[in-house]
Order: C-alpha cells, then sequence, then structure tokens
C-alpha cells in the first residue's frame, strides 16, 4: 500500500514574520496517510531552538509552545534521526510529501543544509497541498487552511498552528484535492 507523508513545522518568529533564514524549527508533526486521508501512523516532537532559544511572546501566543517545551527538547540535529528512524518503515512505500504551502519545504530544506543532515524526503516529490487545493477549487488565490476547510465543508480539528494537528488537518483535504 502506497502512502503519502504530511508534513507541518511550527518555527520561531515575531509578529510580522521573519525571514526564513532568520526562522528556527520547534515542533515537527507529520502523519503517514492513504491516499483516502485515512492516518496509518504519525510523528510529533519539539525542537530546541540554538540561535534564538527564546521564544516570543508572539511565537508562544501563536503555538501554543511553551518554552519549557522547547528548553526540555533535543536540537534539530539530535530530532531528526528519530524522524528518519520512524519514517524508515514506510519510506519504500512513500508517494511524496505534503505540506500546505511551500514554507514547510523551503525550512526543511535550509535546516537540513544548515546541520548537515540528509532525509529520505530528498528522493520523493513535494506536494504544495495548498496551491492543489486553489487550483482544484479553481480559486483565484490560495487560502489558508481553515478557510480551506470550511470551504470544504469541515471544521478545524484541535488547535491551529500546532504541527500535528495542523498535518492532520492537511491529510483531510487529500481526498478533495488529489486524483486517486
Amino acid at each position: 500500500m502506497r502512502h503519502w507523508l504530511v508534513i507541518d513545522l511550527e518555527a520561531t518568529t515575531e509578529e510580522g514574520g521573519w525571514p526564513l533564514e532568520e526562522m528556527e524549527i520547534i515542533e515537527i508533526g507529520a502523519c503517514l496517510v492513504a491516499g483516502n486521508g485515512q492516518e496509518i501512523g504519525h510523528f510529533q516532537r519539539f525542537v530546541r531552538p540554538l540561535r534564538r532559544p527564546l521564544l516570543t511572546r508572539f511565537c508562544r501566543e501563536l503555538t501554543h509552545i511553551e518554552q519549557v517545551e522547547v528548553d526540555s527538547a533535543q536540537s534539530l540535529a539530535a530530532v531528526w534521526p528519530e524522524f528518519e528512524r520512524w519514517l524508515g518503515g514506510y519510506a519504500g512505500e512513500l508517494l511524496g510529501w505534503i505540506s500546505w504551502g511551500d514554507y514547510d519545504r523551503q525550512q526543511l530544506e535550509l535546516e537540513w543544509q544548515r546541520n548537515g543532515l540528509s532525509s529520505a524526503l530528498q528522493q520523493v516529490e513535494h506536494l504544495n497541498l495548498k496551491q492543489r487545493f486553489a487550483q482544484a477549487r479553481q480559486l483565484r488565490r490560495p487560502v489558508g487552511l481553515k478557510s480551506a476547510l470550511q470551504l470544504a465543508g469541515m471544521q478545524f480539528h484541535g488547535t491551529q498552528h500546532r504541527a500535528l494537528e495542523d498535518a492532520r488537518n492537511t491529510a483531510r483535504l487529500l481526498p478533495l484535492t488529489l486524483p486517486d
């Protein structure tokens, strides 16, 4: 059985945003799903930022991630191999990996390079489901995840801007966006 991997990242930021190069991953959420969106497995870890270890108030309020959660987490260099081990059992069955928008792909590629990491994800296609959803619905411009769910007649489940919950909500849009 072939699967999709849906990934969402949370990262350090400030109101108004920071350039990608200034941001660091603070949470990884991923769910492995069948084409119908059914979850087969999931991965969630907090990540300790190294360059700007103190989360801004805006970041804490946006993500609902507390300073103590990232302080007690490991760095990405330690967390990423855990992710790869988890993914390892499924890598040969992976159709590709998906994120809502292109930010997650760009941040991962930057962090892989910055930390000298490699990934099985570098061997499979990345799909920007935000763009695909906009095309499938013939929208003039892409919309946010919560708006996309509403357009599809669904409610957001859980807390927005938490990595695993965002990934799971993105996965719910898969059957409506990608052909079988």
